[in-house]
């Protein structure tokens, strides 16, 4: 698994979330049902839904994505999915890797936003059958620590791709995957190995040095040469203030993706730090988190349409 980022130690102590709340009309117009809320900072706190499960543009269920692996026992998987009430056969899908909460609240949310977007998306529960607590209503990374440790990377892929499977049996034929935090890296590694099974990835301030000890000195070439074998669109967006993933890591891996001609397009955001897309946390940094859904949205409009 990739190292474990605390979202609540890893902003510089400096920054001051109060001070970038605000955001355009025109962004607002962008982002629907969020922009009444972050105009008056009812966001970076647990906070209503931004779209209800009950929202009568989508359909939500929690499909148990169960499977026997070559070697092993019955592996249970739970799983939150949502959908338009006119999917069809045309309609893409979208897998969300969870962040160290969990499929919470906020994951839950992102969900039926995708969902109201045009996309059958599903989050697996990479948590299934490790006792991990809600991560609702709660900043408080230490009840998670264990089940973080229990994760592996073999099971964790198991558990996303027949989450692709399930997307695919429905009639999804072009199938995007994005993940915060732990599940930006995951979504990254995903996007890396599993080339077949994504039309486009969509990365937040997920972990893109690998091989080396620590963030000290410049990023070594053997920390990016998964680069080479990327063939996944990917997009990303990180926070210049987050002191766990640097934005010169980021920058380095975009001129090295310019180098090999990878479609991509890599976003460092300077008044943001680690977890900002996260609106029930106080992390939350709504300019960037707008910015970074609405090229979101476009990448997977792009690559999925």
């Amino acid at each position: 698994m990739p190292e474990l980022t605390d979202p609540t130690r890893s902003t510089n102590p400096a920054f001051k979330r109060s001070v970038f709340v605000g955001i355009s009309a025109s962004a607002a117009a962008l982002i629907g049902p969020a922009a009444a809320l972050a105009a008056d900072e009812g966001l970076g706190k647990p906070h209503p839904p931004l779209v209800a499960e009950d929202d009568p543009a989508i359909e939500v269920g929690t499909p148990q994505l169960d499977y026997t692996p070559a070697a092993g026992t019955l592996r249970k998987l739970d799983a939150y999915y949502a959908a338009p009430k006119n999917a069809g056969a045309s309609t893409p899908g979208i897998v969300v890797v969870m962040h160290i909460w969990g499929v919470d609240a906020q994951v839950r949310d992102t969900v039926r936003r995708l969902a109201k977007a045009g996309y059958r998306t599903i989050a697996p529960n990479l948590y299934s059958g490790l006792g991990a607590p809600s991560g609702d209503n709660t900043s408080n990374i230490d009840p998670f620590r264990g089940p973080y440790g229990k994760l592996a990377d073999d099971v964790v892929d198991d558990d996303l791709q027949h989450g692709v499977a399930y997307l695919q049996k429905l009639g999804s034929r072009k199938i995007g995957i994005t993940g915060f935090c732990m599940g930006g890296a995951i979504t990254l590694r995903q996007a890396v190995e599993f080339p077949q099974s994504y039309n486009a990835a969509a990365i937040w301030y997920g972990k893109v040095r690998y091989g080396t000890t620590g963030n000290n000195g410049a990023i070594t070439p053997i920390a990016l040469s998964y680069a080479d074998e990327l063939r996944t669109p990917l997009l990303g967006s990180w926070g210049e203030r987050d002191t766990g993933i640097l934005g010169d890591d980021v920058r380095a891996l975009d001129h090295r993706l310019g180098e090999l001609h990878k479609p991509h397009d890599l976003k460092v955001y300077a008044e943001a730090g680690h977890g900002f897309f996260d609106d029930t946390r106080d992390s939350y940094v709504a300019s960037a988190a707008t910015d970074g859904w609405t090229r979101t949205l476009a990448w997977f409009a792009r690559y999925l349409h």
